[in-house]
């Protein structure tokens, strides 16, 4: 219901690129330019600087920027609150999720929502933490399970369950008859290691600090992309790794990988993120409870 030239406004003020509002919007970025145009004739300035295929909010810009917030949160609300007069849950949820989360908790904890609410299109973006942090705090998704809390702005943060990681190592490796494993026995491991801005990946680099273990010392000799990607490489015995219990439940059934309980412990919490200050919709407020409530269960099963 909001004006279409706010609504491209709010995009190109937060990409601060006509090209990747356009994208995003789904639109030519010749009709990107012709909305802002439009809008700074309705108001009789300029809203952006243009330097050298750069952008920049004009002070009048910032202005229309902090109403145009304002404007579409309402102007969502109102949409949403008129339809849940009909008690039905129902419309796009535009969820991320980290790799972990998404690979191993998610395609249950969906399907089984998609059941009991059919009329809810579920849209699920993969990405590290950091990721899909981002885009919830840009408002591109309406909200996000991820690997560790988030210190983000723009966001607020609740942790949903706890998850155990553990030390991951092939059936023929000589910590594999062990039943558990150190801290220090493990920095001195080959490790095979998330990337940068993964929630597992940061999880490990703070247990081994807590325990006065260096990042140099660490005796990395691999960056994988995801725990797939891991768990194949950690499996060939190149060296040991550092993941969620729970992805690996398969291969341990199997026998191609062993696990062992670090000493000490790991454990972290699984969060949920939402744009902070935002209307929380029926539907999602609903699909959190439901994610939280399955999540809980999955874990205490593992």
């Amino acid at each position: 219901m909001a004006d279409r030239r706010l609504q491209v406004f709010h995009a190109v003020a937060r990409q601060l690129s006509f090209t990747k509002a356009a994208e995003q919007l789904f639109m030519t970025q010749p009709a990107v330019t012709f909305q802002i145009k439009q809008l700074e004739e309705h108001l009789n300035t300029r809203l952006f600087e243009r330097n050298h295929g750069r952008i920049a909010l004009t002070p009048a810009g910032e202005l229309v920027m902090g109403y145009a917030e304002k404007i579409l949160a309402l102007s969502e609300e109102l949409e949403t609150r008129v339809g849940e007069l009909t008690g039905a849950i129902s419309g796009p949820l535009l969820l991320g999720a980290s790799t972990t989360v998404a690979e191993f908790y998610l395609p249950q904890i969906l399907g089984e929502f998609k059941a009991q609410y059919p009329h809810v299109q579920a849209h699920m973006t993969v990405g590290n933490s950091e990721t899909i942090v981002t885009r919830v705090a840009e408002h591109a998704l309406d909200l996000g399970l991820i690997e560790s809390p988030s210190t983000q702005p723009g966001v607020a943060t609740e942790v949903i369950c706890e998850d155990v990681l553990m030390m991951i190592c092939s059936p023929q490796h000589r910590l594999a008859s062990a039943k558990k494993a150190s801290v220090a026995e493990v920095a001195a491991e080959p490790f095979i290691s998330r990337e940068p801005g993964s929630g597992t990946r940061e999880v490990a680099d703070q247990y081994f600090q807590a325990n006065r273990i260096a990042p140099d010392a660490v005796n990395v000799v691999m960056e994988l992309g995801s725990p797939e990607a891991i768990k194949g490489v950690v499996e060939t015995g190149l060296g040991v790794s550092i993941l969620s219990r729970a992805t690996v439940s398969k291969e341990l059934r199997l026998g191609t990988l062993r696990a062992l309980p670090l000493d000490p412990p790991l454990v972290r919490g699984l969060s949920v993120v939402t744009p902070d200050g935002r209307f929380r919709s029926r539907l999602l407020s609903t699909f959190i409870e439901f994610a939280t409530s399955r999540m809980q269960a999955m874990a205490a099963a593992r």
